[in-house]
């Protein structure tokens, strides 16, 4: 046994592993542990390595600050990647008004934080520790002490930050429920009713094509060529396949029309209404059905020769006549217009005969393998330049010095953008999702296990012989004063629906736990739909936010 009590005697690079092993499995089983549906999640991580730290096992700090600073990397990186495509998606439409009250709690939070730190009742690095706890959003956390190191805080400043973000935490969770069930009681909400009318109003973001088959009937268009069929090009239809004397072939561009041809189209029901109206009448066949050597097929892009080219740009199907009838990108559906550029991973419906789609498979790669298969390289750059990125010094008017986005903001921001991108030349920046969810599980793991360690020497000591209560009661103001008066607002003056409220309040703090609650509750996925239409936005919203608060807060409390 000399041999274990050597081992965890002295700072070793096992010691440190070992630590993080047990912090990392003893808090992710702690956060599945669930009182009333509801449980820590993620966050029990940071509970296990407060418990190491309290006993005294935890890694050199040294040690402990890198594991912070990499894995918070990791988990702001992948988080990027993941909320990237739907960002700016979120701002658009009905996501306007949900995003104005999901910023109104992020700022409200914000400038409550602010309130009891100039008001003396906590200091700047509880305030923001606070802040991230109580709306349980740990990005802002790292953001906030990546702001504290920058204005040169004291070295305790990120203990402190640590501890209250502990203390606040586990009402963070409960006020958000807590607020559903007092906007359900003073409205007096029917439930079941509220729920069938959010789910009439849901409606697909494009309505997916159906087929149709169609007889020229039309004797102006004989002679004619397809593409020359008045109104297609606008319309969202692709004419995939025809027959003449029986014969199915694929319909190309250039194919001359003549009278009793059947033509088989894909898109939307308005353009195929129109395209009856100037071909003719349905016919009373289905092209698909018929023997011969027309078939279709989905092909995956994933041939890095290929992305970035318009679908005009293929000569690969132009020479074995193969017709794209629809792009499906990240569950949405496109027309396949000639000027469309395709990405990493698009599905490309095509028809065509088997030699041809052949052809075009081997050129576009169609490989699911290479689809769920990591890129180092591209992920290793990204990471590369999210770090410069954020070490760069940006003059902001009013502020006494440069900040930087920092470790936090520099690497989110870099993948939100090349999330959009999707790839540069060769460098292709997806990320899989089973990766990508590994990935962000293992940072956020290791980046509250060494918070958690690094602070758990003085928690016991805060809560019960310090300013843990005071601490704990200014955390539940900073969490439930926001949601309440925002959440009645929305309901009284908006009308917003109960299930959208409830789904509007968990991604206003970035809270699936809460998301589940909702869900239960409801017994409906629509407050998933706000939720996902918030997130994007919120999550940017709340690391920025937290930086600044720290930035300014510093400032005036230093004098000006």
């Amino acid at each position: 046994m000399d041999w274990l009590i050597l081992l965890f005697s002295n700072d070793s690079v096992a010691r440190t592993v070992i630590l993080l092993a047990v912090a990392g499995a003893a808090g992710t089983a702690l956060g599945k542990v669930k009182i009333g549906g509801v449980g820590l999640g993620v966050a029990g991580v940071l509970f296990a390595g407060l418990a190491l730290g309290h006993f005294k096992l935890a890694p050199d700090h040294h040690v402990l600050e890198f594991v912070r600073e990499f894995g918070l990397i990791l988990f702001v990186y992948t988080l990027g990647l993941q909320i990237g495509p739907g960002f700016f998606a979120s701002l658009r439409s009905r996501g306007l008004v949900l995003n104005g009250f999901a910023a109104a709690i992020v700022l409200g939070g914000a400038a409550l934080a602010a309130g009891l730190v100039l008001a003396g009742w906590v200091p700047l690095a509880a305030g923001s520790g606070l802040l991230s706890g109580a709306t349980t959003n740990t990005p802002s956390l790292a953001a906030a002490g990546e702001a504290l190191k920058q204005v040169g805080a004291p070295a305790d400043a990120a203990v402190i930050q640590g501890l209250a973000y502990a203390v606040a935490y586990p009402f963070g969770v409960l006020g958000i429920i807590l607020t559903m069930i007092i906007i359900r009681t003073i409205f007096r909400v029917d439930v079941a009713a509220e729920v069938r009318a959010a789910e009439a109003s849901l409606q697909p973001v494009a309505p997916p094509p159906v087929g149709r088959n169609f007889e020229v009937r039309n004797t102006n268009l004989a002679g004619r060529r397809i593409a020359d069929i008045p109104g297609l090009s606008s319309s969202g239809v692709v004419v995939s396949r025809f027959s003449r004397g029986g014969a199915v072939a694929v319909a190309r561009p250039d194919t001359v029309l003549a009278p009793g041809d059947v033509l088989h189209a894909v898109g939307p029901a308005e353009g195929l209404e129109a395209l009856r109206v100037v071909v003719g009448d349905e016919a009373a066949v289905d092209l698909r059905t018929l023997p011969g050597s027309v078939l279709s097929r989905r092909l995956l892009v994933s041939q890095g020769e290929v992305l970035g080219k318009a679908l005009g740009e293929l000569l690969v199907l132009v020479e074995h006549r193969v017709v794209v009838t629809r792009v499906v990108r990240q569950g949405l559906e496109f027309t396949p217009t000639a000027g469309f550029r395709i990405q990493f991973g698009d599905l490309l419906m095509v028809v065509g005969e088997e030699p041809d789609l052949d052809a075009v498979a081997a050129k576009l790669g169609n490989s699911p393998k290479a689809l769920a298969h990591p890129q180092p390289i591209p992920f290793f750059i990204g990471i590369a330049l999210g770090v410069l990125v954020g070490s760069v010094p940006l003059l902001v008017p009013g502020l006494p010095a440069a900040v930087k986005l920092g470790l936090a903001g520099g690497p989110l921001v870099v993948a939100i953008l090349l999330s959009r991108l999707a790839n540069t030349g060769p460098l292709v920046w997806h990320l899989p999702p089973s990766a990508n969810l590994a990935l962000r599980e293992i940072g956020i793991t290791l980046f509250l296990a060494a918070v958690g360690m690094k602070s758990g020497e003085k928690f016991v000591e805060i809560l019960f012989q310090g300013e843990g209560w005071r601490w704990l009661a200014c955390g539940a103001v900073v969490t439930a004063m926001p949601l309440i008066v925002v959440g009645l607002v929305a309901r009284a003056w908006k009308k917003l629906n109960f299930a959208e409220l409830c789904g509007l309040l968990a991604g206003s703090m970035t809270d699936p736990p809460a998301l589940a609650f909702a869900q239960q509750t409801t017994q409906s996925d629509a407050p998933a739909v706000a939720y996902a239409a918030v997130y994007p936005f919120v999550m940017l919203l709340r690391v920025f936010s937290a930086q600044i608060l720290v930035f300014l807060l510093w400032r005036t409390m230093a004098g000006g």
